[in-house]
């Protein structure tokens, strides 16, 4: 348990206590460029750089291996992207067979190009940010406590599906099934830069997505 204890603060303080609505959201939120920026340089950046400031104590980046992008990070981008994507589509589709439960709030897509660099660099910072936290960050802290892979596992994508509550119960559904392969590619391949750049462009996806339909 006293492995959780750090890991527990952190969660809460940066994502649990962001994600608990104490009133539902609107079933749809408009695109605000200005909401946006404050987001990513006052929220995303900031707790990307404590998640950092806790790891780099201990080590270097290039001793965490998380150097500079390269080749070794291809494979894991070249899987997580398009799974992410066929389990978004799955849910989709599956939950248009169950209209009576609810969706999750839906966030307008921006209108000209300013609005998209901007989401885009949203997404991405939001990429890096969830997992260093949920796959770097908390598989290194648990397996440093001889937590089996299969515990840390489960406990990296549970936590990932509840901040993740405010989506809905399908929003749930896809956070813990890519949580899922999000943690089996981190631990195949420990390549950060990979998996994070893939999570940033399904997030991309999912408003090109909404454009399109």
């Amino acid at each position: 348990m006293s492995a959780l204890i750090e890991p527990l603060i952190l969660y809460f303080v940066l994502f649990l206590s962001a994600s608990v609505y104490p009133a539902p959201p609107p079933d749809l939120i408009p695109f605000s460029l200005s909401a946006e920026l404050t987001r990513t340089f006052f929220y995303n950046i900031p707790s990307l750089a404590l998640i950092w400031y806790i790891l780099l104590r201990t080590k270097s980046f290039r001793a965490w291996g998380a150097g500079i992008s390269g080749l070794r990070d291809l494979p894991s981008l070249a899987l997580t992207f398009p799974g992410m994507i066929l389990i978004g589509v799955t849910i989709s589709a599956v939950s248009s067979f169950f209209p009576g439960i609810p969706e999750g709030p839906r966030v307008e897509s921006p209108e000209n190009i300013p609005g998209w660099l901007v989401l885009a660099l949203s997404c991405l910072s939001t990429g890096y940010l969830e997992e260093s936290f949920f796959r770097f960050y908390l598989h290194r802290k648990l397996e440093d406590h001889g937590i089996s892979q299969g515990k840390t596992v489960l406990v990296s994508a549970l936590l990932f599906s509840i901040c993740h509550i405010y989506e809905g119960p399908w929003g749930c559904l896809n956070a813990v099934l890519a949580g899922f392969l999000l943690s089996f590619i981190f631990m195949r391949f420990r390549s950060l830069h990979g998996i994070a750049f893939a999570h940033g462009l399904y997030n991309i996806f999912v408003y090109a997505a909404g454009t399109i339909g």
